[in-house]
């Protein structure tokens, strides 16, 4: 798969939710580039041996530091890509179904940072990505769950930002709209057109365009950019 225009030779790269899906092509686009890439997920996909993988469940802290220990050396590029869904209108949602979303989506990154941010610091740099999404941005009905936490990790990373950024660590998210991933193109067709119908572009995104986004906001191209939100969406937000 290729980065044109990137190189991440020499670099360490974690990808969470890299098993499949959005995550997956992040992480093949960074290993095609040269790092030397490792997902974390619960599940490992379709092994591919361009990339390292370690089965792990973010949402406890315990897992991730067990897997931030095992990496050979210390990653200095992040992507926090993993989330789970579970939509239901707001009236209708349980503590469970509320809690585990907050916990994977916004507190699975936050974990993440915690455990890789100090091995950044002493590396004298490093570079972060959030997946957020524009549903943080303007709401969806019947995710409040999921628009929560996604509005959570714009706020996560801003902060960051302005923590890490004395350490030369730049900390960025990428709000995607429809993906047309695997797992989008299975949706009823009603609900891609409404996401077709909210574009200005003829076509909505592929992972592939996420993954340029954030594979720049991991480049020295980006050295001097941090706490943004970039959209890639389609115009689906504007």
């Amino acid at each position: 798969m290729a980065a044109p225009g990137w190189d991440f030779t020499g670099k360490v790269a974690v990808v969470t939710g890299g098993g499949r899906g959005i995550g997956r092509v992040i992480a093949r686009m960074l290993a095609a580039a040269g790092a030397e890439t490792h997902v974390f997920d619960r599940a490992e996909g379709d092994p591919d041996p361009s990339l390292r993988f370690h089965a792990v469940d973010i949402g406890a802290t315990a897992s991730v530091t067990a897997a931030v220990g095992s990496l050979p050396r210390p990653a200095t590029l992040l992507v926090n890509n993993a989330g789970i869904t579970r939509d239901k209108s707001l009236l209708k949602m349980s503590d469970d179904e509320w809690q585990s979303v907050l916990d994977v989506n916004l507190s699975g990154a936050f974990r993440l940072i915690r455990a890789l941010a100090p091995a950044m610091r002493a590396a004298g740099g490093g570079r972060i990505v959030n997946i957020t999404s524009i549903n943080g941005l303007r709401g969806k009905f019947g995710q409040a769950n999921y628009a929560a936490a996604k509005a959570g990790l714009v706020g996560l990373t801003k902060t960051a930002a302005r923590e890490l950024g004395p350490k030369g660590i730049t900390v960025n998210a990428v709000a995607p709209g429809m993906v047309m991933t695997e797992m989008a193109r299975q949706l009823d067709e009603d609900v891609r057109a409404r996401a077709r119908a909210e574009a200005v572009l003829p076509e909505l995104a592929a992972p592939e365009d996420v993954a340029h986004a954030v594979l720049f906001l991991l480049s020295d191209a980006a050295r001097a950019i941090t706490g943004e939100v970039l959209r890639v969406d389609a115009g689906q937000y504007i």
